[in-house]
């Protein structure tokens, strides 16, 4: 009998959707993402702008949370990075943090979430 779930299986069906020409995103960078939405039968792309605050590799499974403050309520967005539905991925600024997840920025308010920009 065929054993469809073997892990070597698995992981030759991922190697075709996962995406090549991602750049190297890193944890603080302000990153602009183009989601592609549809709507009725037209298609458009919808970026979003935010900082990186948590990062989880599991291969094609990656995701990331971007952070951004819209009217003065935060919203966050967990993205599966290589999903066919993220268009696009610009880095727009690095920051350096010294911690793997920016959760504590979720309790501060203006100036205090800024980021120490690295070049």
């Amino acid at each position: 009998m065929f054993k469809l779930n073997s892990q070597k299986t698995i992981n030759d069906l991922e190697k075709n959707f996962v995406k090549k020409d991602l750049p190297i995103i890193s944890i603080g960078d302000t990153v602009k993402i183009g989601v592609k939405i549809i709507e009725g039968n037209k298609e458009r792309i919808q970026f979003y702008e935010g900082t990186v605050i948590a990062k989880k590799n599991s291969s094609i499974n990656t995701t990331i949370t971007v952070r951004k403050i819209l009217q003065g309520i935060g919203v966050e967005r967990i993205f599966l990075v290589h999903s066919p539905k993220i268009d696009s991925i610009n880095i727009l600024r690095s920051s350096k943090v010294r911690r793997s997840k920016l959760y504590y920025l979720r309790n501060l308010k203006g100036k205090a979430t800024r980021l120490k920009q690295v070049f």
